[in-house]
């Protein structure tokens, strides 16, 4: 004889199967929700472009032993790495990979001449731009400078030259390292001041594939970028 023991098992009704139902689509529904909310954040990220390094130089303005006001590599930096420089690149789907400047100098007859620098790069140019307080007019350097084309840029002696960069190799344990001529480079160097008292802003730029730049990209973004600087209206 079978005992009941005062329970039985029941199929679920209709109603509390839609109730169940819905209750797992909200779930999906959250899952996939969060699912896409990180992955649109994290997408975001990766797109954001570089900030100029923290290891940057001050940003403090600097004035020569004859009083002459200079621009540091942070400023520099600062003034390069706007939020249109991809667009005035022509590549306005691109984000900045890196950016810094630099309080860089070099030695000359015995003094130490200040060029401070900054560069940004981005997946197919990379830009610098620079200062030389060497004290050199710009209207006597077109004789060094290769293939070099005299204009007057922004009613300031210039001009437009080639370049290279520098390709360096080396091997993991150290050794066989070598240098050699990079990527083709256009650039501008133009007079701190219009009388060209001495002194040069300078704007490269390269490209990732080893293209020629166009010199209508080059200029576009010297055009933008300099007179934004103090130290471009300083020497007017």
């Amino acid at each position: 004889m079978a005992v009941a023991d005062g329970t039985s098992e029941r199929a679920p009704g209709p109603w509390s199967q839609a109730v169940t139902s819905l209750v797992l689509v909200g779930m999906l529904a959250g899952a996939f929700w969060l699912v896409a909310k990180n992955s649109a954040a994290e997408s975001t990220a990766a797109r954001a472009p570089a900030t100029c390094s923290t290891e940057a130089p001050s940003n403090a303005p600097r004035t020569s032993k004859d009083g002459t006001a200079q621009v540091t590599g942070a400023r520099l930096c600062q003034a390069l790495n706007r939020a249109d420089l991809a667009a005035l690149l022509g590549t306005p789907d691109e984000t900045a990979k890196s950016a810094n400047g630099d309080d860089g100098s070099f030695g000359l007859l015995g003094a130490d001449i200040a060029s401070p620098s900054a560069e940004v790069e981005f997946d197919t140019y990379t830009v610098s731009v620079s200062a030389t307080y060497d004290g050199s007019p710009v209207a006597g350097s077109g004789a060094y400078l290769p293939a070099a084309g005299k204009r007057t840029f922004l009613g300031r002696p210039a001009y437009l030259y080639s370049d290279r960069t520098i390709s360096i190799r080396f091997r993991l344990d150290g050794k066989d390292s070598s240098t050699g001529p990079g990527v083709p480079v256009r650039a501008l160097t133009v007079a701190l001041d219009a009388a060209d008292s001495g002194g040069s802003f300078g704007v490269a730029l390269w490209r990732s594939d080893g293209r020629i730049p166009d010199d209508e990209v080059l200029l576009r973004v010297a055009e933008t970028v300099l007179p934004a600087l103090d130290a471009w209206g300083a020497g007017a």
